[in-house]
């Protein structure tokens, strides 16, 4: 098992880029749990392509993504950027990832030049305090098998992330409110770069905003393999600045589940209550057949 720090030391390996053309960028792959690249991975991938062709004064504020295809974790990814537009305040990056000449994966990320505006926000719900709260490696064994538990660990071990109540695959059989709470912080500082902290924040919100959906049918989910699914559309919001190293509540609900899909949204705050990101992401959810 990876040393926390040696695991985020490679996570950021695998988000710095290869730059090939001025607009062209090659990314290397991991395996996840499944048999294909983890979703949050090339989301990132494609956040850190867009911006490397912005303005450094300019910071992200929307992407809008979809998944086409599984990625092959044994092949890389290449990120073409197009540039949409450059406006005075905003600018717009289109990046299709590619692998084997095909596309797997489509994303619009916007950026803006900071200005003051009007503000206002939802309040942050209650939640415990993420530092009562058991780690990854000390709820895991409680509830999966060991070799499925060291693989999640493995696969998360350079992010702290802990849920506040017991995860789906804790309580299988037991329907519940579709609602689920982490907080989450990578296991070691960041530089200051803003672009990286929300490239990380990125990352993380596609390993649990499903979760909700899987908890308002008792269902465990991937781990136990008691439905089958994939992410189809993601978009996110990035509201106010925060520090991806440092702590940050997900609440996420699942307002619906039909046809095969679920939806999941989630709001991400700072510990001290700011209102950071706005996250919404549909998933494939299916029951196995026999």
């Amino acid at each position: 098992m990876p040393e926390a720090h040696d695991a985020l030391d490679a996570l950021l390996d695998l988000l710095d880029l290869e730059r090939i053309e001025r607009d062209i960028f090659r990314g290397e792959s991991r395996s996840a749990l499944v048999p294909r690249v983890f979703g949050g991975q090339v989301a990132a991938q494609a956040l850190v392509a867009a911006g490397r062709t912005v303005p450094e004064d300019r910071l992200a504020h929307s992407l809008h993504a979809y998944f086409l295809r599984p990625g092959d974790p044994g092949a890389p990814i290449v990120y073409n950027v197009d540039r949409i537009r450059d406006g005075r305040s905003f600018t717009t990056r289109r990046v299709v990832a590619v692998q084997h000449g095909q596309p797997v994966f489509h994303l619009s990320a916007s950026f803006q030049a900071y200005e003051e505006g009007l503000d206002h926000q939802a309040e942050m719900p209650a939640a415990p305090d993420p530092d009562t709260l058991p780690t990854a490696a000390e709820t895991l064994p409680r509830h999966l098998p060991a070799e499925i538990a060291d693989r999640l660990i493995e696969a998360r071990a350079a992010v702290d992330l802990r849920y506040a109540d017991t995860p789906p695959w804790g309580s299988v059989g037991q329907p519940r409110e579709p609602r689920s709470q982490v907080w989450f912080r990578t296991h070691g500082k960041l530089s200051d770069d803003p672009l990286l902290h929300v490239v990380l924040a990125t990352y993380v919100s596609d390993m649990t905003l499903l979760d909700s959906v899987l908890l308002a049918h008792g269902r465990g989910g991937w781990a136990v393999g008691d439905v089958v699914g994939a992410s189809l559309d993601h978009a996110m919001w990035f509201h106010r600045p925060f520090r991806a190293d440092e702590w940050l509540l997900y609440d996420q609900e699942s307002p619906s589940s039909s046809a095969g899909r679920g939806l999941g949204q989630a709001r991400i705050f700072t510990r001290d209550g700011r209102l950071a990101i706005s996250v919404i992401q549909e998933g494939v959810v299916r029951v196995p057949r026999d």
